[in-house]
């Protein structure tokens, strides 16, 4: 296991970068603390990838170093960076059982037989496969597969961080949320590094500690679940988490007024920086029916069980509300109001005020 730092890291794939736009990863520096249990979530592209292969040692950054326990490593090549890594497509030998395809990676490392034979027992048991162990692979199904591919990454106790690439990807989603637990219990067992990437939020958030978001090769904001939901640091990080995600709205600013369409909207605490595009942020959570407020028209509503979702337009500007559920038509009139300490005014994406103390 070790603490995994990130320093003044870039990457591009062509030989002559000439710009920002030609870096695939651009300027990150950070710090993932020994036995911490992290997710990379991002959309497609957004250069996730590309840095877990970076730490890999598949990839060598065009700037910057990685350190494994303040080590430097950034030249040296997978093998012996000592890590472990679980895939998207499960990596097992299907000819042989799941014992042998558990010790293998002990075995290839010359542990001798009586320690290989109580880690493959103690991962066995850790998965739930202890009478799946004389089963060739072949005949597993697939979440049993990944279950294995996982095990293989964990056998080994003397790895520096064991890292997950979308490993949920090729399973049914109704034994998703199975394997995500499984794989928390094993983390909080373990103790091991890991880090999870995935686009994905469900999976980051039950999963991960510290969340690190990524948009276009730049890290937007790193938090625990609760900070990413409650106070979004950027636009996307708000439209990106939730479901629905947050409510981005057109905004102007007099003073120390903020306008949605002309109304006033009280906003948590004072407002900071100038200029800039600014819109107002405010999860679909803190928005409600009210007697007054900003009017708005009904423009649909979704009963999704526990809750139902209104979409209002104000002028051409669509706004959700998670509500109770409401008898409301289609074209009904409504006035819409917004929990203060919950809206909150964004410059050029980035969050600009204050948090009320």
């Amino acid at each position: 296991m070790a603490k995994i730092t990130l320093s003044n890291l870039r990457h591009s794939y062509l030989a002559n970068p000439s710009g920002p736009a030609d870096f695939a990863l651009k300027e990150i520096d950070l710090d993932w603390q020994d036995g911490g249990a992290y997710a990379l979530l991002g959309p497609s592209g957004c250069g996730k990838s590309t840095l877990l292969n970076i730490i890999s040692g598949l990839l060598t950054p065009s700037d910057g170093r990685i350190l494994f326990d303040d080590r430097d490593v950034t030249d040296l090549p997978p093998d012996q960076r000592n890590i472990a890594q679980v895939f998207q497509f499960p990596v097992i030998y299907d000819t042989m059982t799941v014992r042998e395809n558990l010790a293998f990676p002990l075995r290839n490392r010359g542990v001798n037989e009586a320690k290989i034979a109580e880690r493959v027992a103690e991962i066995a048991e850790m998965l739930e496969v202890e009478e799946m162990l004389d089963t060739r692979a072949a005949h597993l199904s697939p979440d049993n597969k990944q279950k294995i591919s996982m095990g293989r990454g964990l056998v080994r106790d003397d790895v520096n961080v064991v890292m997950f690439d979308e490993p949920l990807t090729v399973i049914d989603p109704h034994l998703k949320w199975k394997l995500r637990s499984k794989l928390k219990e094993l983390h909080q067992r373990v103790k091991a590094t890991m880090i999870y990437v995935t686009h994905d939020q469900t999976e980051a958030l039950t999963f991960a500690d510290q969340v690190v978001v990524m948009q276009e090769g730049e890290i937007v904001q790193i938090g625990t679940p609760v900070e990413l939901f409650e106070r979004p640091q950027h636009t996307f990080v708000g439209h990106f988490i939730g479901s629905p995600g947050m409510n981005i709205l057109p905004a102007t600013v007099e003073g120390e007024q903020v306008l949605f369409h002309g109304q006033p909207i009280p906003v948590e605490g004072r407002l900071s920086g100038e200029g800039g595009t600014t819109e107002l942020g405010v999860r679909p959570e803190f928005v409600s029916l009210a007697e007054n407020g900003v009017p708005a028209r009904v423009r649909k509503v979704a009963d999704v069980g526990r809750h139902a979702v209104v979409e209002a337009m104000v002028g051409n500007t669509s706004v959700k509300a998670v509500v109770d559920h409401a008898n409301l038509e289609q074209g009904a009139e409504v006035h819409l109001a917004f929990r203060q300490d919950q809206t909150r005014l964004y410059r050029d994406g980035w969050i600009a005020t204050e948090a009320a103390s």
